[in-house]
């Protein structure tokens, strides 16, 4: 896996074309991802929620138009950049640049902690995992987004044909990048841990009655679990 500062800078490079990319090479499927993690936090209104490794924001506004009060982090300062554009004034999250593994904020500041298809960019996913909770009240939530790797075998074959072949080269294209961030993309996917395994992590983080759901066969799950008090 390459080192954090490599990994910034491959986001920085693609920071510009990210959301076209991320829409084109999903076909949009992404989105229905996000509304489904949304749903996975059950918030209340007025909670105050984090959102980690947050990129360009999308799941922190949505949870903020779902009514949460959001802060986003991520050590790519140029990905937090292009949220400027985005989202009505009222309801806009606040977004800082910070690391996973060092988040500035005192504990149990929040009410729920996200992140979405970044955990497995976190160096020590496990120590990532505590420093969300660190931040968050007991009995409050961790929510996390993240590919997975279908077991369904005609759509196992033919979407791994395309993250493995077809996705690098469309995701330099579209993104206008032309360095090795959507071949990382494939290589940490099929390199992380997954469902049980992934599981067991949020156990050792300390998290309680993890759980999963697997989203369009496989390709992506939501893990939930609990800070304990």
């Amino acid at each position: 896996m390459p080192d954090a500062t490599t990994i910034q800078r491959m986001f920085a490079e693609v920071a510009p074309g990210y959301d076209r990319a991320n829409r084109a090479l999903s076909l949009g499927i992404d989105l229905w991802w996000r509304r489904q993690t949304v749903r996975t936090v059950r918030l209340q209104p007025g909670e105050r929620g984090l959102d980690v490794c947050a990129g360009t924001g999308d799941l922190a506004f949505a949870l903020a138009r779902a009514g949460a009060r959001m802060v986003a982090t991520d050590f790519c300062a140029p990905m937090l950049v292009r949220t400027a554009h985005k989202g009505p004034a009222a309801s806009r999250p606040a977004f800082l640049a910070a690391d996973t593994l060092a988040l500035p904020f005192p504990d149990r500041s929040f009410d729920f902690a996200t992140v979405a298809f970044g955990i497995r960019n976190v160096s020590d996913p496990v120590a990532g995992l505590r420093e969300m909770a660190r931040v968050v009240r007991p009995g409050g939530r961790i929510v996390v987004l993240e590919f997975s790797r279908t077991r369904v075998p005609l759509l196992g074959r033919a979407y791994n044909f395309y993250f493995r072949h077809v996705l690098p080269r469309l995701g330099q294209w579209i993104s206008g990048s032309r360095n090795d961030a959507y071949r990382y993309l494939h290589d940490s996917v099929m390199a992380f841990p997954e469902r049980q395994q992934f599981l067991d992590l949020m156990t050792q983080a300390g998290l309680g009655e993890p759980r999963l759901r697997l989203l369009t066969g496989g390709v992506a799950a939501i893990y939930r679990g609990e800070v304990r008090g």
